[in-house]
This record gives C-alpha cells, sequence and structure tokens, in this order.
C-alpha cells in the first residue's frame, strides 16, 4: 500500500512535488451532479497565497487551478475529478548546493533513507508545505458538498510565537475579520501583536510557530465510524498530513487532564427541540461521534524550519559533521497560510462521513 490517498467514501490521492512540473489532486466519490467549476477551485486556493510580502515567502506562484476530468458542462459526473496548478515560480539551485547537508528540522534526512537518495530534494520535494495546495483544491469540493447539510467550516489563527487570543470571538467575527490581515486573526489586537512577534525572528533569521483553530458549525449528529474510522481520529490523521503539524486537540484538549469530571462533562439539555449540550469541552466529538455540537479542533504548527541562522549537519555523501545556512524563499511563520489549509482538511473529512452516513446521496437532484 501507498500513503498518497486518504478517505473512504469520499477520497483524495495527491501528486507532485514542490518543485517539479505541478501539484495535483484526484478527488474520487463526489456525488454525480454537484455544481463545479474552477472559479470555485480558485477562490478557496487564492486564500492560501501569502497575505504579505514582508510576512510570507517572496515565492509568488499563480496556482491557476486546471481541471482535467469529472466535470462536464458545470457539473460533477461522478468519475474522479482530476485538477493540477502548474509550479512556475521555481529556484532549484539552492538546492542542489545543499543536496547532501539535510536541513535540521526538515525531512531531508528521513526522505533520503526512506528512498535510497532517490526522492526530489529541491523544496523539500514531496514533503513541501507546497503539496497543501493539493489539500485546499480538495477541501473547495468538499465545503460545496457540505453545502447540500448546511455545514459551515471555518479556521483562524489563535496564537503566533508566545501571542495568543485571549478574548472569545462570535463565528462573525471570525467570519468578517480573519481575513482582514496578513496573519488570518479574527482579533485585530492579537493580529498586530503577531505580526511584530514574526517580523521580530524574521529579522533575527529565526522563525516562530503557532495554532489555528478549525470550526464546524451545524455538524448533523451521527457522524463517525467507531472503532477505528471514529471522526475525530480520522480528523486528527488528516490534520497530522499538514507538513510543520506537531499537535491536535478537541474541545478543552490537553485542559481536560487538569479538570475533574464535573467540570469536563458536557450536560445536556433541549433547546428549540434539539438536544444540546450547555459546554462543549468534547469539541462536538463523544465516543468518536459527532453530538449535534460545533465540532472544534485545534492544530499546532511548529516553527518553520528553513532559518538562515548557521546550524549542525551532517555531509551524507562524504559522512562527516557539517554546517549549514538555508537561503531561498521561506515563511518566517507557516501558521496564516495554513489556515485555509485546516479549513479545508476539515471539511473533507466531514465530507468523507456525510457521504459513508448517507446524510449526502450519491446522485445529486436537479433543482
Amino acid at each position: 500500500m501507498n500513503g498518497n490517498s486518504i478517505g473512504k467514501a469520499l477520497t483524495l490521492t495527491c501528486f507532485g512535488e514542490s518543485h517539479g512540473a505541478c501539484i495535483g489532486a484526484i478527488i474520487d466519490g463526489c456525488p454525480a451532479g454537484l455544481p463545479l467549476t474552477e472559479m470555485d477551485i480558485q477562490a478557496e486556493l487564492d486564500r492560501r497565497k501569502p497575505g504579505s510580502e514582508v510576512i510570507g515567502t517572496t515565492r509568488r506562484e499563480e496556482d491557476k487551478v486546471e481541471i482535467l476530468s469529472g466535470v462536464f458542462r458545470g457539473y460533477t459526473t461522478g468519475a474522479p475529478i482530476c485538477m493540477i496548478i502548474r509550479n512556475v515560480d521555481v529556484r532549484s539551485e539552492v538546492y542542489e548546493q545543499i543536496r547532501y547537508k539535510p536541513r535540521p528540522g526538515h525531512a531531508d534526512y528521513t526522505a533520503f533513507i526512506k528512498y535510497g537518495g532517490y526522492n526530489d530534494y529541491r523544496g523539500g520535494g514531496r514533503f513541501s508545505g507546497r503539496i497543501t495546495t493539493a489539500y485546499v483544491m480538495a477541501g473547495a469540493i468538499a465545503k460545496k458538498i457540505l453545502k447540500i447539510v448546511n455545514v459551515e467550516v471555518l479556521a483562524h489563527t489563535v496564537q503566533i510565537g508566545d501571542v495568543r487570543v485571549n478574548r472569545d470571538l462570535s463565528y462573525d467575527d471570525i467570519r468578517m475579520n480573519t481575513y482582514k490581515n496578513p496573519v488570518r486573526c479574527a482579533d485585530p489586537e492579537a493580529a498586530s501583536l503577531m505580526e511584530r512577534v514574526i517580523l521580530e525572528a524574521s529579522e533575527e533569521g529565526d522563525s516562530v510557530g503557532g495554532v489555528v483553530e478549525g470550526i464546524a458549525l451545524n455538524v448533523p449528529a451521527g457522524l463517525g465510524e467507531p472503532i477505528f474510522d471514529s471522526l475525530d481520529a480520522d480528523i486528527a490523521k488528516m490534520m497530522f498530513n499538514i507538513p510543520a503539524v506537531k499537535g491536535v486537540e478537541f474541545g478543552a484538549g490537553f485542559k481536560a487532564a487538569s479538570m475533574t469530571g464535573s467540570e469536563n462533562n458536557d450536560e445536556y439539555a433541549i433547546k428549540n427541540g434539539k438536544i444540546v449540550t450547555l459546554s462543549n469541552n468534547s469539541g462536538g466529538v463523544l465516543g468518536g461521534i459527532s453530538n449535534g455540537m460545533p465540532i472544534v479542533v485545534r492544530v499546532a504548527f511548529k516553527p518553520t524550519p528553513s532559518i538562515s541562522k548557521r546550524q549542525r549537519t551532517v555531509d551524507l555523501a562524504q559522512m562527516k559533521n557539517a554546517e549549514i545556512e538555508v537561503y531561498g524563499r521561506h515563511d518566517p511563520c507557516i501558521v496564516p497560510r495554513a489556515v485555509p489549509v485546516v479549513e479545508a482538511c476539515l471539511a473533507f473529512v466531514l465530507a468523507d462521513h456525510a457521504i459513508r452516513s448517507q446524510k449526502v446521496p450519491r446522485v445529486l437532484r436537479r433543482k
């Protein structure tokens, strides 16, 4: 088996490398009859682009999507949907110079061992954050599927470095403010402080990490296939497939370890004829099954490993200790660009489970 596909009823197979010809996504299992155009996909890809040249990479890719199959006259056909974006703004020279010097924090060494040195090492190759464009393409389709069952998916930055959002944000705050600043934070005051943290790290030749929160609203109760295809397990797996992710938590998350049962338990009530919980420490999932409350997942990203500070490494060709300075075009913080990726990944898993639970039919009726 290979590790390039994910999903059961709705599957994503992604292909391509950072400096290769293209990045692509093949989506299989999408219901026939879903209205879909390249503009739908492009709108999501555009949100992934750097919000600022000051705190983002100077690599400028158009990321123009091409749908090659699975759509005819504006509707999905039920056949696999193949989409690509072409890599255009590529500069590979610097990677030739450090081919045998694995960059600390990157997958250079592990990929070299896994594939016997045949891996594409340019720009991180298959292990670059560039592959997340495939996730965003898949997420664009998933979000359209989820509209059928009135599910909305949001994401926003809640922490960069040691700066955290320390006030409650409404869903409207998140909808309206997230993309009004380059760090994709719905709290304008915190956003300003986050920008400063990124700039300070960049000026020192360093980088910072942070946390993105994903939220899904109006999720029907009953999604999830315990035990090994539990909803939160599948979401966590998808999130860990985003390069640089080092932690995932739901609801109260790790704070639950310091709470008592009476503090952590979400008590039930009936409101407007619907069963709800009075708190949401579970993050919308119990026993691996959605309970109808908002799904809340937080995803921790490590600092960008490509930094210009001199670091110790090894020379794999000569088998001796060495030093390395990483040059190139890198984000001093990848968190802002990860916001639409987290949103896409959450949407994709929910769409897969919505189809598996027969909330979404295989063929959509024409309106």
